[in-house]
């Protein structure tokens, strides 16, 4: 493998690890199971931290109470059981200058794993037994195994990393050192991508230099910038594809131009106009609110979008019952007043339906000129298209469709099928975002294209009211533009919440009381549907009976979950915006689109079942009329990461604080998903960290890509790119 020209990846993933020197089959398997397979898998698998030797505590110095980490050889363990019969192992370390015991409980794999002559790193509090220092229970990184070659002292060294191990492959963080020293010395020179001049204009180092300073390095200050020129290269191959993808879309798009005019977005309630005023101006002077200063910039940047002929393409993010939807559908009768169509996608059927209940009510008041009926006008028309909607009444919507008679569709996935065509499609709207994937999102935008006659690509809004921290909607959303509305339109009512536990769960109920005696109603969520012998957690149909028969009875207790059939869960629905049930048991089929002013409670059970991001949309079911509200979050966590979730929801109702929470509670794979095929994934970069770093790539990647053909000029980046993405996308993305 050794050479001396620089090698590019694409060569080094090509190398399997079986061509270094002590990588046989049996290690080959283990390190599969990593998830290593190649020589550019083990170059990219980094230490997660590092023992600095020249700053070790040593044994003889250490004081009951420190917190710290020590470097020592095993001499001997032994096992035994307790009184309450858990297994204890006793292991007896030395660094050469003192001798401590170390003890885990319940843990008799460690007998095992710390067999004399094995040396590890030992992390946790300093103790006392019987007037010896003692650790209990630390953590334990292998550094030297048992066998002679893993003992090789030369490479202890002053710096010693601390790979990723498996105990279940049987590999040590020493090993894994071993395999990538080797790599580094048979592949010295690694082929540097990235142009001379970006390298200087962000201060980076290069590729090999390091790659060997985040493996071996020689001092700890050289570890910050080795890291910082990997970030980068990872963000940089993100943004490079992500704004290729744009830039082919972009080049590709045949839009269409509609007149938003920003002087309208001042109109207030009751104002006079006339018929021949805007869509969006008669819209503004019939509805309750005036736009709030955030829905006006907000639209204001949309006004651009939209007059332009080439697609918009934006997220708009707006904490819940910030005013999401009023944006929308002004975008929407901007469409309609230019003669075209709006689409608005929603995830799931209850949705959908109290868009098209919201969108009637909100339009009740606008027409539009038709040739085709008697009067040249007609009222605006909105209808609802799911998979509920089936026979001659789907078959009429779709005539209608593509005759250019509705104006607005609201629908679920049954609107992505090939049988619904448009007349002009001219703005696609989909709403929670997080429900739908890409590809799904492209089939929507495409049906301007492909399935309406005018032939030309919609303006896209999508919308999100499950907040995303910026640095993670960058990656996310790259192909989108962002708009932020972080403002509640006026008359949004505070939001209290509580977390409560044990017997105080009693005053809950009181005031779940309270507030009905005053007219108001209540939402209780529960975890489950129904009991379950694996999972403990409260059902809503048992505690639907419970409440009604116990702490709530003489109420109207109604409930409401997935596998009630469609009809009846929009009788329940209906019954409880009537008011002719008091409380509402429910699952989290209630977490989106349910909107009823008069609920000023919601109960959520068992709360740390919940994550942050759904717990917040909950509470978002209430404080939606002009009475205070009250959430109060249930349970006792059996987790530390449980009490977190609940602590930062009942000390917040920012959204965008909550998100920052979620992210570093979770990480960022959870968050974004399968946002790439391939190897695209960050290994090393951290979007909660290293923020500044996704700026300078993002910066760079549309410097480089210009309009989508600078980076001709870029093989080796181009060939690289191209070990990250799919066949069929390379294809797309770098043809001509």
């Amino acid at each position: 493998m050794t050479e001396s020209a620089p090698r590019p990846l694409r060569r080094l993933a090509e190398v399997p690890v079986t061509a270094l020197k002590y990588v046989k089959e049996k290690r080959a398997a283990s390190l599969a199971q990593m998830g290593v397979e190649s020589v550019f898998d083990l170059l990219t698998t980094y230490p997660r931290r590092y023992v600095d030797r020249t700053a070790q505590i040593d044994v003889s110095d250490l004081t009951i109470g420190d917190e710290v980490a020590i470097f020592a050889e095993v001499r001997r363990s032994e096992s035994r059981r307790t009184k309450q019969g858990k297994v204890m192992v006793t292991t007896y370390v030395s660094d050469g200058t003192g001798t401590m015991s170390v003890v885990f409980f319940n843990q008799p794999w460690r007998e095992r794993q710390l067999q004399p002559g094995v040396m590890a790193l030992f992390f946790g509090k300093v103790g006392e037994y019987r007037g010896d220092r003692q650790m209990a229970n630390p953590v334990v990184d292998v550094i030297v195994g048992v066998t002679g070659e893993e003992r090789d002292p030369s490479r202890v060294g002053r710096i010693v990393p601390i790979y990723p191990a498996s105990g279940k492959a049987g590999l040590t963080s020493w090993e894994m050192g071993g395999f990538i020293e080797e790599s580094l010395r048979r592949a010295p020179l690694i082929l540097d991508t990235v142009p001379e001049s970006i390298r200087v204009r962000y201060q980076l180092l290069d590729r090999s230099t390091a790659l060997r300073h985040i493996h071996l390095p020689e001092e700890m200050a050289q570890i910050r910038p080795a890291r910082r020129r990997l970030v980068f290269d990872e963000f940089l191959r993100l943004q490079l594809l992500l704004t290729l993808r744009r830039r082919r879309a972009e080049r590709d798009a045949v839009g269409i131009s509609h007149r938003l005019d920003v002087a309208d977005l001042d109109t207030t309630p009751g104002q006079l106009t006339t018929p021949e005023s805007s869509l969006v101006q008669q819209f503004l002077a019939g509805h309750r609110f005036t736009l709030t200063g955030a829905q006006r910039r907000a639209l204001g940047d949309m006004a651009g979008d939209l007059a332009r002929a080439r697609p918009m393409h934006r997220l708009l993010q707006g904490d819940v019952g910030s005013g999401k939807t009023t944006v929308a559908l002004v975008a929407m009768l901007a469409a309609v007043d230019g003669g075209h169509q709006s689409a608005l996608l929603a995830p799931t059927e209850v949705l959908a339906e109290q868009h098209v209940a919201s969108l009637r009510h909100d339009v009740r008041h606008l027409s539009v000129p038709d040739a085709r009926v008697l009067s040249g006008r007609r009222p605006v028309t909105v209808a609802l298209l799911t998979g509920r909607v089936k026979g001659l009444e789907r078959k009429r919507i779709l005539q209608q469709l593509e005759a250019g008679a509705i104006d607005i569709v609201v629908g679920t996935h049954a609107l992505l099928t090939d049988d619904v065509q448009f007349a002009s499609l001219g703005v696609v709207v989909i709403d929670e975002q997080h429900r739908f994937g890409v590809e799904q999102r492209a089939v929507l935008r495409d049906k301007g294209r492909t399935h309406s006659r005018a032939g030309r690509d919609p303006d896209l809004l999508v919308m999100t009211a499950t907040p995303i921290p910026r640095t993670a909607a960058l990656v996310a959303f790259a192909d989108l533009d962002l708009t932020v509305i972080d403002e509640l339109p006026a008359g949004r009512t505070p939001i209290t919440t509580e977390w409560v536990r044990g017997a105080q769960v009693s005053s809950v109920w009181e005031r779940v009381r309270s507030e009905v005696a005053k007219g108001q109603r209540a939402f209780v969520v529960c975890p489950l549907v129904d009991g379950s012998d694996r999972v403990e957690a409260t059902s809503a149909v048992s505690e639907r009976d419970r409440l009604a028969a116990g702490e709530l009875a003489g109420l109207r207790v109604g409930l409401l979950h997935g596998q009630l059939k469609a009809v009846d869960k929009d009788q329940v629905m209906e019954e409880f915006r009537r008011g002719d049930l008091d409380v509402l048991v429910a699952t989290t089929v209630i977490e989106v689109g349910v909107d009823v002013p008069e609920a000023t409670v919601i109960v959520i059970e068992d709360a740390w079942r919940f994550g942050i991001a759904q717990l917040h949309q909950l509470r978002g079911r209430v404080g939606r009329g002009v009475h205070p509200s009250h959430c109060f979050l249930l349970g006792d966590p059996p987790s530390d990461e449980g009490a977190v979730r609940l602590e930062a929801v009942a000390a917040s109702t920012d959204g965008f604080y909550l998100a920052e929470v979620d992210l570093d509670q979770r990480g960022e794979g959870t968050i974004l998903g399968a946002r790439q095929q391939g190897r695209s994934d960050l290994t090393l970069a951290s979007l909660r960290r290293d923020a500044d770093i996704l700026d300078d790539a993002r910066e760079a990647a549309s410097a480089l890509v210009g309009d989508g053909s600078n980076l001709s000029a870029y093989a080796d980046l181009v060939d690289e790119l191209k070990l990250f993405i799919d066949d069929e996308e390379a294809t797309y993305l770098f043809m001509s």
